[in-house]
């Protein structure tokens, strides 16, 4: 599975089971998303955008930093201020973490996915607040569909591919591209079979 891949930093990092256990907490994910996303900030900062204490914030962006998920950003440093800036653009889950011989490793990799489950639902919801005060045009080009074919598992992971593949066309042209009407895009894709009756 692939998560967000945001054009900041280089490339996807792969979580293996040391790391995953040192990015599976729901205030670290996220203030990794914010680096990410946002770029470069220090703790109090970031304590003030995601609504926690500083403290809290300073604690987990070095357990972050340990990790190597994120690094100082001493070109942003001024006196005591210290920034972080993430590493990588992106994470690439194994689902092989789920069925590690290790329990602490599988409630691991299960946090972090209901995490990015919980992340991505909050994203939707923020911008279905936020969608009236941008323009008529950036409203007439979003989507939320869904769709539920009957698939096997080869032709899923293909059109999985396919889809990620022409993603990345896209992100590619878009770091080039020095048109102002330009945002960072949010696209989302979940592939999963449905229990039926």
């Amino acid at each position: 599975m692939n998560e967000s891949r945001e054009p900041q930093g280089p490339p996807v990092r792969g979580l293996d089971a040391r790391s995953l256990r040192g990015l599976a907490h729901p205030l670290r994910m996220r203030l990794l998303d914010a680096l990410r996303h946002g770029g470069p900030a220090i703790a109090s900062q970031l304590a003030a955008k995601l609504g926690e204490s500083s403290g809290a914030t300073s604690y987990h962006l070095r357990r972050l930093a340990a990790h190597g998920f994120i690094e100082d950003a001493p070109e942003r440093g001024k006196g005591r201020e210290r920034w972080w800036k993430a590493v990588h653009k992106g994470l690439r889950f194994d689902d092989a973490l789920l069925t590690d011989a290790h329990p602490d490793v599988r409630g691991a990799a299960d946090l972090y996915l209901h995490e990015v489950a919980s992340s991505q639902a909050r994203g939707l919801s923020a911008w279905l607040d936020d969608r009236p005060a941008w323009p008529e045009e950036r409203n007439r080009t979003w989507d939320m569909s869904s769709a539920t074919p009957r698939l096997t598992p080869e032709p899923t992971r293909d059109l999985l591919e396919k889809m990620h593949a022409l993603v990345g066309t896209h992100r590619d042209r878009a770091a080039d591209d020095a048109d102002t009407d330009t945002a960072q895009v949010r696209i989302r894709a979940r592939a999963f079979p449905l229990t039926t009756d």
